[in-house]
């Protein structure tokens, strides 16, 4: 067991812990929500630090992230924990189970990442398949030691954590993918059991500190109503218009058997949100021009993508569209 961060002694050897908005009030022996932190004789300790479940070399746009060093990769790294508990969880038996795990220690996984895969060199480390956030105290020493070789650190996340942790972690981020996973805090009560607000507060904390990119799953009659999607652009755009959206088609997994979203609900979301959004996107829907990079002020194709790979089309070496000049919200090319 490793010590944790952010918590504080309660009554009777318990602890109360402020990593994330589920705050949990956690007895001597037992473990919190999320399974990964533990009272052990009035301390909090975390049980995954260092321990490995899942590991790859993935193009970047597979987090997905169309704006970050697009055409790129990345390597990706995950541990088992999660503080929600969303009923089409497409990585529970990672994040909710018990997988097999390896140890890997922060140097060392900093050394695997900046190493050669396959012919590829990845510019950075994602912290991605379960919560990465409830490997907290592991990402935060790895991050360091990434960000002092030279690598990126990425975070695709529920955004579910508090202000303090956040505000810590982020001078070492340097972009992330957080899900949205609908814009009611019903939804985030039934299907989720967390809160929409703390992720909200997320976003906008994290869009002023590194590079952000949205992803909502629309699950079929839960989250996919029209005005839902109105009102979920009009908020982000007042967020910054620039950052891109990415709408994921549901498929049943885990507890949920509803039927997979119908493409035509896809694309009458992303026409709906591409209203007030710059750059909207569709995702798990093979064959669409979702899929693609336009230039939002000329409608110029900019990048063409099939699958996971990438294809300049229209995009100068600044960044810009050009057929008409305009500034694209892209980092790195």
């Amino acid at each position: 067991m490793h010590p944790a961060m952010f918590w504080e002694k309660s009554k009777d050897d318990k602890v109360q812990c402020l990593l994330c908005p589920q705050k949990c009030v956690i007895a001597p022996g037992r473990n919190g929500f999320c399974r990964v932190r533990q009272n052990e004789d009035g301390k909090l300790y975390t049980l995954n630090y260092g321990k490995c479940s899942s590991y790859g070399l993935d193009p970047i746009e597979k987090k997905p992230l169309y704006h970050f060093y697009p055409g790129s990769y990345i390597f990706s790294v995950g541990t088992f924990g999660c503080n929600l508990r969303c009923g089409f969880c497409q990585n529970w038996t990672i994040a909710h189970g018990d997988p097999a795990t390896a140890e890997v220690s922060p140097a060392g996984l900093v050394e695997t990442a900046a190493a050669e895969h396959h012919g590829h060199k990845s510019v950075g480390i994602a912290y991605t398949y379960s919560e990465p956030f409830m490997w907290y105290e592991f990402v935060y020493d790895t991050a360091k030691v990434a960000r002092a070789a030279g690598l990126k650190n990425i975070l695709v996340t529920n955004g579910f954590i508090n202000p303090e942790p956040l505000d810590e972690i982020l001078p070492y981020i340097d972009a992330m993918n957080i899900d949205v996973k609908g814009f009611s805090d019903r939804y985030y009560n039934e299907t989720c059991v967390g809160e929409l607000h703390p992720v909200l507060r997320t976003v906008e904390t994290a869009s002023r500190r590194c590079h952000v990119e949205i992803t909502t799953l629309l699950v079929t009659g839960l989250n996919d109503a029209d005005d839902e999607i109105s009102q979920l652009a009009e908020w982000l755009a007042g967020v910054d218009r620039e950052i891109p959206l990415h709408l994921s088609r549901y498929f049943p997994d885990y507890k949920m058997d509803l039927p997979a979203t119908p493409v035509s609900t896809m694309e009458r979301a992303r026409e709906i949100a591409r209203r007030k959004l710059s750059y909207v996107y569709l995702g798990n829907v093979p064959d669409s021009e979702g899929s693609n990079t336009y230039c939002p002020k000329c409608g110029e194709l900019l990048m063409g993508r099939g699958g996971y790979r990438t294809q300049n089309a229209g995009l100068s070496e600044e960044n810009r569209c050009r057929a008409c000049g305009n500034k694209i919200s892209i980092v790195g090319n």
